[in-house]
């Protein structure tokens, strides 16, 4: 979905009111986001229960955004083909719960979506370098994942930057994401390491303001990023 040169906020479902999860979809397509994360947790892998496929479903006719489908969940594989079926654009799987991580990645790619995978603040990236061929985007974890809402770890912005570097001399078509802790101080450092997508959850879905004003405050502090950068920003039209 993303380039390398073009920054986009994914809005995460996850910190939006679960009692209207469809005006919460509605709300970051009317404010002109071009995608959407969806945390599956299972209550093993991560302390915590969320959604199922059955939530994605639901969410597809609702929208043409991609649906970014954040999969924290143990054996993975076992469900893969039940969320692309619901209407997922990408999963995004962990290396920490695949055995065999190639084998997972290689079946989303043959399901026609896009692959993903993402890693906990304290993995190494160098388990993912054998598999950054099969892959669209790599997520860096920025909190330990589980709960929205939590403090963004700066020391994972030397991860991105390293990760970045990767990338760019193996010569891949391959985005780097972020998600914990971005607010409107985060996100630029986070685009100055070299995300290229921005997951965000409580600093679009709140009380102090529209979730299209919050992702305005979210854009105008990536702008001066982006300015002396050759990163643009990319919206729906």
């Amino acid at each position: 979905m993303a380039s390398n040169n073009q920054i986009i906020i994914e809005p995460s479902i996850l910190s939006a009111n679960f009692a209207y999860l469809g005006k919460g979809v509605t709300e970051a397509q009317e404010a002109g986001v071009k995608g959407i994360q969806i945390d599956i947790m299972d209550g093993q892998f991560v302390p915590n229960i969320s959604f199922g496929w059955d939530t994605v479903a639901a969410i597809r006719p609702l929208t043409d955004m991609f649906l970014d489908v954040h999969l924290m969940i143990v054996q993975p594989e076992r469900y893969i083909e039940a969320f692309a079926k619901a209407g997922a654009d990408r999963l995004i799987v962990h290396q920490e719960t695949c055995i065999h991580l190639h084998r997972v990645l290689s079946s989303i790619k043959e399901l026609d979506i896009e692959a993903g995978v993402t890693i906990n603040p304290g993995t190494s990236i160098d388990t993912i370098l054998p598999i950054l061929d099969l892959v669209d985007l790599v997520q860096i974890m920025t909190v330990n994942p589980g709960f929205g809402g939590q403090s963004f770890i700066h020391s994972q912005l030397d991860r991105i930057a390293s990760l970045k570097q990767i990338i760019q001399e193996r010569n891949l078509d391959v985005a780097i994401a972020v998600d914990g802790g971005i607010h409107s101080d985060t996100a630029p450092l986070a685009v100055a390491a070299g995300a290229t997508v921005l997951v965000a959850g409580s600093s679009v879905y709140n009380s102090k303001a529209s979730v299209k004003d919050n992702l305005a405050t979210l854009y105008a502090a990536i702008e001066k990023e982006t300015k002396s950068s050759r990163y643009s920003i990319t919206r729906r039209h």
